[in-house]
C-alpha cells in the first residue's frame, strides 16, 4: 500500500496546522489549488477539521496532526 495523491494532499493540509496544542485555525481560500480545497473538504467530511475550508482541529484532527508532524520530522532527519 502507498500514499495516494489525495492522502498526500490531506497530509500537507494537516501540517499547515502548527501543532495540535495551538488554538489557531487555518483558512483555505477559494483561489487555492483545487487539490488543497478538495483535501480540506475530505478532512472536514472525515471529522478532522471543523470547517470545509479549514477552521480548527477536532480531537481526531489534533491526533492526526501530531502523527503527521512526527512522521515529517522523522523523514526529514
Amino acid at each position: 500500500m502507498s500514499y495516494s495523491e489525495e492522502n498526500l494532499a490531506e497530509l500537507n493540509v494537516l501540517v499547515l496546522y502548527g501543532s495540535s496544542a495551538s488554538l489557531e485555525g487555518i483558512k483555505i481560500h477559494k483561489n487555492a489549488d483545487p487539490s488543497v480545497i478538495a483535501a480540506a473538504e475530505r478532512l472536514f467530511e472525515g471529522g478532522f477539521i471543523t470547517q470545509v475550508d479549514g477552521g480548527y482541529l477536532t480531537s481526531l484532527g489534533s491526533e492526526a496532526v501530531d502523527h503527521a508532524h512526527t512522521l515529517l520530522t522523522m523523514l526529514s532527519a
